[in-house]
């Protein structure tokens, strides 16, 4: 790990003495691209010279125990010894996450697919409720929602919506939400007071950049333009700005009419496309790495059942990595960064099991 770190740390000197060169400031691509490896090994540099410092610390402090005969210097010295100690320890520990492989999709914008699963109306409802959970905690995190497509019910839900997150590493926090959500409560429709149980699926897709190769053939695609429809707003109705694609060699079908503009909603439906022909690859990719599926939270099968939210007990449940916290009016409304900074840590611990083992 050591030697690794050694490296890490001549590279980031290297960036550093490179960027600083005429030639590659007047060169962009070259100055983005060593701009994103600085910024990417600075928080392990910073933490590596924070533990040479701390061993060194401890050196100097033995040597000056050695030397010193006063007993309150020689306590203040043991105390001083004693914090080093404990500070490498939390700062090897820290180093070895910083040093597990990273999802190169971390840093991506996404897109979000919530659809209603079992449960009729309470499940559309239910839907409608954690898209405005997740809207809550990207504005909390001064990222931008902009909705794809939605598929609205009379009495305020949605059958399915498709919405893209853009912020630095929602990928890396959003990831965790992938699966089936349910819910338990008396619906409001229900006049017998009994409690129902629904389900929602919740796919969390990184935006695909350009660089990466998602071939989409003429002749497999179909295009469709159509007028809007939905709940009032303008344009529904009365342009055919809609956009609906089929793509023949999977099935999928994805539909963008939240634009005025045709051409926009295209824009939309292809990276909506693009998106979910990605993500079967990246499913199959981890099929194809079971071990590795296995150690990941966040990135496994999209039937999996993640989460409970029970009304009557106030109470959300992350089965994934058995958390119970009893604060369900805040999750609804945005705050599940407790649940996602678990997952987080879940899944590190996961990974340096696998590490240590191999």
């Amino acid at each position: 790990m050591f030697d690794r770190l050694e490296d890490l740390l001549r590279r980031f000197e290297e960036i550093m003495s490179e960027l600083s060169e005429p030639s590659v400031t007047s060169n962009q691509e070259r100055f983005r691209s060593l701009m994103k490896e600085q910024s990417d090994l600075e928080p392990i540099v910073k933490a590596y010279q924070e533990y040479k410092k701390s061993k060194q610390d401890i050196e100097d402090s033995l040597v000056m125990l050695d030397e010193e005969s006063d007993e309150d210097m020689r306590e203040m010295l043991k105390e001083e010894l004693n914090d080093a100690k404990a500070r490498v320890e939390v700062l090897e520990q820290e180093l070895k996450i910083l040093l597990l492989p990273k999802d190169p999709n971390d840093d991506k914008n996404v897109i979000v697919e919530i659809r209603a699963g079992a449960g009729g109306d309470e499940a559309a409802l239910f839907a409608a409720e954690i898209y405005r959970m997740y809207v809550h905690y990207a504005e909390g995190r001064r990222w931008k929602v902009e909705t794809m497509n939605v598929d609205e019910i009379g009495i305020g839900g949605m059958k399915e919506v498709q919405f893209m997150i853009n912020g630095k590493g929602a990928y890396s926090v959003m990831k965790y939400e992938s699966g089936v959500h349910r819910v338990q409560r008396v619906p409001e429709t229900e006049s017998g007071g009994r409690i129902h149980t629904s389900t929602i699926s919740v796919a969390v897709m990184p935006e695909v950049d350009e660089d990466i190769d998602i071939v989409i053939e003429e002749k497999d695609i179909r295009i469709d333009v159509m007028r809007a429809s939905g709940n009032g707003g303008q344009c529904v109705n009365t342009t055919d700005s809609a956009v609906r694609l089929t793509h023949y060699p999977t099935g999928i079908v994805v539909y963008s009419q939240t634009e005025k503009s045709q051409i926009q909603n295209k824009a939309k439906a292809f990276a909506l496309l693009r998106a979910k022909l990605y993500d079967i690859e990246q499913q199959q990719r981890h099929d194809a790495e079971a071990e590795l599926r296995r150690s990941q939270i966040g990135t496994g099968d999209r039937s999996e059942k993640i989460r409970t939210y029970n009304f009557p007990q106030g109470r959300v449940t992350d089965h994934r990595i058995n958390l119970t916290l009893y604060k369900l009016d805040k999750v609804m409304n945005g705050d599940i960064q407790e649940i996602v900074d678990a997952c987080i840590a879940a899944d590190q611990a996961a990974k340096l099991v696998r590490m240590n083992e191999n």
